[in-house]
């Protein structure tokens, strides 16, 4: 051997068969133990994933939002950036279009929602929501304060709309293994009815058949037997070939109770109530109205409480936050039918807690004079008008 030769070293290789943990993350793919790799696309296949992102995501939307002063007893109808999400954030995009995408962005990817504001002379004039990927956010090891790019590009946070998920990642990476088996049950069931619902089985031939006569009588078994219009026909064997059906364990005989509880367990993970899934075993007329209070107060308001601050950094320079706030309106979810919504504001006029003017803004109403006098109508004080025998008898 030649003397001066260099030994090589070897290379290691690695195929994208087996990726690792940070190639899938970057390409969003998720991989579970299910034997699944869940991307955010797919996970928006099983019904209760998504049920559970619109249901949230809309609701926060269809809210009516304004800023106020920061004591909350002025409404600031001359805001620039919240007449951008009462009307069109942009050319191509309604206010409510943006508030549910950047809901649905932070329930499924771990970046959170990000949006764009664009400023003319330190005035919001159109709010834009990137693709994902397009807006990057890198935390400081040490007091975790973000900053921002947009394709590579450095963009001040002041300018920049982001709400963040709990602990950091989304509620799909969270429950990911308990999606990856609802998505399995999902294609389990599909193969299943697209076999006629039946199990399958074993095609049992006797000896001395060869391999190309098993290979044409198994295509053939296929070809007559497994498939949408396959259902009811009759099987035609040959020489003393027998088909031995697999009986259904007690796994699959509770299969229906199994994708339930996987239902139950997304539910839990977005923290819906699992009616507003349209699982509704434990549904009644008694508490079909207290679930719809806890997902006001246990899932939706902590979305509205993280919105209204990521909007209001992003909308409100620093001087200005010191005096102005964004909140949701919250009565159109707690608004009730309008018999009983007239009981109550009759008797909170009767009790002077209101004036009939603020009762009837409550109801979409137009003020009328006199109606901020605090009163009760139920009680007059003022004289009646004399009938036409009492004028009689008294002028005698």
């Amino acid at each position: 051997m030649w003397p001066f030769s260099k030994k090589k070293t070897a290379v290691e290789a690695k195929a994208l068969a087996s990726p690792e943990d940070w190639l899938n993350e970057i390409f969003g793919v998720t991989p579970t133990v299910s034997g699944v790799c869940l991307s955010p696309e797919a996970a928006l296949q099983v019904p209760a994933v998504s049920s559970a992102i619109r249901v949230i995501s809309e609701a926060a939307a269809s809210l009516d939002i304004s800023a106020k002063s920061a004591d909350e007893t002025k409404v600031l109808t001359n805001d620039p950036g919240i007449a951008l999400l009462q009307g069109e954030a942009n050319e191509w995009t309604s206010g409510y279009d943006l508030i549910r995408d950047l809901v649905i962005d932070a329930l499924k990817r771990d970046a959170g929602g990000l949006a764009w504001v664009n400023r003319v002379n330190g005035k919001p004039v159109e709010i834009i929501r990137h693709r994902p990927g397009v807006i990057s956010v890198e935390y400081d090891q040490i007091t975790g304060e973000p900053s921002y790019k947009i394709n590579n590009r450095p963009e001040p946070a002041a300018n920049i709309i982001h709400l963040r998920s709990p602990f950091g990642c989304s509620p799909l990476t969270l429950a990911r293994e308990a999606i990856g088996v609802a998505y399995v049950m999902e294609r389990h069931a599909a193969r299943l009815f697209g076999r006629g619902a039946r199990p399958s089985g074993a095609l049992m031939f006797p000896k001395g058949m060869g391999e190309e006569s098993v290979k044409k009588a198994r295509t053939a078994w296929r070809a007559t037997h497994e498939g949408d219009d396959a259902g009811g026909r009759t099987a035609i064997l040959y020489d003393g070939t027998e088909f031995v059906p697999f009986t259904l364990n007690s796994t699959d005989a509770q299969f229906l109770e199994n994708r339930k509880f996987q239902i139950l367990e997304i539910a839990r993970a977005f923290r819906v109530p699992p009616s507003m899934l349209f699982e509704l075993d434990r549904a009644t007329w008694s508490n079909t109205e207290q679930m719809g209070r806890e997902f006001l107060v246990y899932c939706l308001e902590p979305w509205l409480k993280a919105l209204e601050g990521a909007l209001r950094r992003g909308l409100f320079l620093q001087d200005e936050r010191k005096d102005r706030v964004i909140r949701f309106d919250r009565d159109d979810l707690t608004r009730a039918d309008l018999n009983t919504r007239a009981t109550v504001i009759n008797s909170l006029i009767s009790s002077r807690t209101i004036n009939p003017n603020e009762g009837r803004s409550w109801l979409g109403l137009q003020p009328y004079d006199g109606g901020e006098e605090f009163a009760n109508p139920n009680i007059s004080t003022e004289p009646k008008p004399a009938g036409p025998q009492e004028v009689i008898d008294n002028a005698a």
